[in-house]
């Protein structure tokens, strides 16, 4: 296949907490296996990137102190970051990084930190942390519709109406541990609570990442079917844990 994979890794220094970095390994290989040329850009705060060269944004999550940190920078990606956004770029976004592209996130000592915006969604502080194997059915048109993972955070985020959950919870506590949603989708921004890390134990929403960066380019071919069975196995394993 034709085209190219090249990933922009935002803050790998700072927002890479649970192995987050394993999504940027995972899309990396997958791509290779397909013969697809891939590069990593990986860019800290204050640092220049080459947008038009950009496929498909990462960024992991982090603790407040480094949420703090690279908030302000965050912001300044607007004017660049946001219109490829909505043209259909895709982004992943994982917890630290899932609640700075929403309107607001409130951290535990009550510091408000400005989202993008990307995202109808905002974040307030928790009682307790949320921490545990998740397990969410998902929309999304991949097979199997399950998506699994581990969370562990402590601010309780809600969607706004323009906001689609990514997924239904069926064990763990999602978002808030009320509604019954994990995450949330808009255009082809994925955000998610899910850590683990997420794209090698749900290798067909790495696919799909894939291919949505590979459409933007006008590649509308079909991908290359890849043996997945060890990274199901991971997947299987919580599945069968839940069912317990």
């Amino acid at each position: 296949m034709a085209g190219r994979f090249n990933i922009l890794y935002l803050y790998p220094e700072h927002m890479n907490l649970y192995g987050d970095r394993g999504n940027v390994l995972a899309l990396s290989q997958r791509a290779c296996w397909r013969g697809i040329p891939t590069t990593v850009i990986r860019r800290e705060p204050g640092e220049d990137a080459e947008w038009d060269a950009v496929d498909l944004v990462f960024m992991g999550g982090g603790e407040d102190s480094h949420q703090s940190r690279i908030a302000d920078d965050f912001l300044s990606l607007g004017p660049e970051l946001l219109p490829r956004l909505a043209d259909g770029m895709p982004m992943l976004a994982i917890c630290g990084a899932f609640q700075l592209l929403g309107q607001c996130y409130t951290t535990a000592s009550g510091q408000k930190l400005p989202g993008l915006g990307v995202l109808d969604v905002w974040t307030e502080p928790g009682q307790g942390r949320a921490i545990g194997d998740v397990v969410t059915e998902t929309t999304l048109p991949i097979q199997p519709a399950t998506l699994v993972g581990f969370e562990n955070h402590g601010g309780r985020t809600y969607l706004g109406s323009s906001a689609k959950p990514l997924g239904k919870v069926r064990l763990g506590r999602g978002n808030n541990g009320a509604d019954g949603w994990e995450g949330a989708l808009q255009t082809r921004v994925v955000g998610t609570y899910l850590h683990g890390s997420l794209l090698p134990k749900n290798p067909h929403l790495a696919d799909l990442l894939l291919s949505w960066a590979l459409e933007r380019q006008g590649l509308s071919q079909s991908l290359e079917p890849l043996a997945i069975d060890e990274e199901m196995s991971a997947h299987q394993a919580i599945l069968a844990r839940a069912r317990k």
